[in-house]
């Protein structure tokens, strides 16, 4: 069994990937980050005729970028009722516009720049772990009808093995928006587009110390001196002190993947008839999904932790496979591995300035559209294209416990335990 992302195996980083040598002395804007946040910015600043780079300490996407499960579809991390409850009728309408515009991103990349990032939109299929869950659903449907005209449809317990090769759950809600895609192929890709754009891309360029001057910065990396008119973080859930008012906005939570080898054609029918993405109902949700090459990919948030062993890791997530698809007992897992989620205490993505440096983070392992979507965004408001962003626009809450060590994560983790047991 591999112990690195399966993506990155079955597509590794394109030898001849444009990735430059030297460093340019001078830039518009310097972008600390290659994965979809940075490079989606460095493609709309290079679109614009900014100069532009991007600075990423070791290789391009290597990140959660090619670690996530390669689902996307609709709506932020925190769930689109309670962002209209926290910040109003008007806002929450934005916020929802805002992750459709960004689903529509991925499909423009995929379609429009060429990216072949194996985009399918088969839609997104919520599946109940508990009784109780159908019950919240049909609550979820009828919200999302009267105050967004958003048509979701609930599989009721009975016609739900028309859609998923598991009696495990009970009943589901389709959201036809869902979408999978190859997460490596698509980094690879954007950091193509993004170079044929303009964007000058700097591997192994890690960011020692940043110097404020009177007008603009100076940046030393372990690969030179570069001088920037602004400076763009873009290190989401791999966000460090290199910035010290940024950290304690931001902590990184651990995301656990494994994957089985390919299933024969019959099964993966069986499995997902219809080539659905899921996800089931739980805090500690699991996602699953088929690969394009016909695997299962078994993902969720085992612990919080970053720092899980691999070999416990994959002990607990194929148990939770076999309890869904105890048709899969004799399959083999080939790859286990993990990526750190970039997480807010209001569960919200945000972009920021601090110290005058800019910044986008915060997509709670909703980052795929997300990420793309607020890059692009921030992107805009650097070449004045916007004057702002909903995402700019709310506060960025944080509080005095944090500042580095999130030390509280064991005691969240017990809570949504304890959640799960009680729903």
């Amino acid at each position: 069994m591999k112990l690195f992302s399966f993506w990155t195996d079955n597509y590794p980083r394109p030898a001849d990937l444009s990735v430059a040598v030297e460093l340019p002395t001078e830039v518009d804007v310097a972008i600390i980050g290659g994965g979809y946040t940075g490079l989606s910015a460095a493609r709309t600043l290079a679109k614009s005729g900014a100069s532009v780079a991007v600075l990423e300490r070791e290789t391009i996407g290597l990140g959660a970028s090619s670690r996530n499960a390669g689902i996307t579809g609709c709506g932020l991390k925190r769930g689109t009722p309670a962002v209209f409850e926290r910040y109003g009728e008007a806002y929450g309408r934005v916020f929802w516009q805002a992750s459709l515009d960004a689903l529509k991103l991925v499909e423009e990349l995929a379609t429009e720049e060429g990216i072949g990032c194996d985009w399918q939109q088969n839609g997104d299929l919520a599946v109940a772990f508990k009784p109780s869950h159908f019950e919240a659903f049909k609550t979820k449907q009828v919200w999302h009808k009267k105050h967004l005209g958003h048509e979701l449809r609930l599989i009721s317990p009975d016609e739900l093995r028309t859609e998923i090769g598991s009696d495990a759950f009970f009943g589901g809600l389709l959201d036809d928006h869902g979408a999978g895609i190859h997460p490596a192929k698509l980094v690879f890709g954007l950091a193509e587009v993004a170079a044929k754009s303009g964007a000058q891309l700097f591997e192994n360029a890690a960011v020692t110390r940043i110097e404020k001057l009177a007008s603009g910065f100076i940046l030393h990396t372990e690969r030179g001196v570069l001088r920037a008119n602004e400076v763009v973080m873009a290190t989401n859930g791999y966000t460090e002190r290199l910035v010290p008012k940024l950290k304690p906005r931001i902590f990184a939570g651990g995301s656990y993947s494994i994957v089985t080898e390919p299933l024969s054609q019959d099964l993966q029918h069986e499995i997902s008839p219809r080539g659905r993405i899921f996800w089931d109902s739980k805090w500690f949700l699991n996602y699953f999904r088929l690969t394009p090459d016909g695997r299962l990919l078994w993902g969720g948030r085992n612990n919080l932790s970053t720092n899980l062993d691999l070999s416990e890791s994959t002990q607990q997530l194929r148990a939770g496979m076999l309890r869904a698809f105890p048709q899969l007992a004799d399959v083999a897992v080939t790859h286990t591995w993990t990526g750190q989620l970039g997480l807010t205490f209001d569960l919200m993505p945000h972009i920021g300035r601090v110290e005058n440096i800019h910044y986008a983070l915060g997509y709670g392992g909703h980052g795929l559209h997300t990420a793309l979507w607020l890059g692009h965004e921030l992107a805009q408001m650097l070449t004045g294209e916007k004057t702002s962003s909903p995402f700019a626009e709310i506060s960025h809450q944080t509080y005095p416990f944090y500042r580095n060590d999130p030390w509280f994560l064991p005691l969240a983790a017990l809570y949504y335990r304890i959640k799960d047991r009680l729903s």
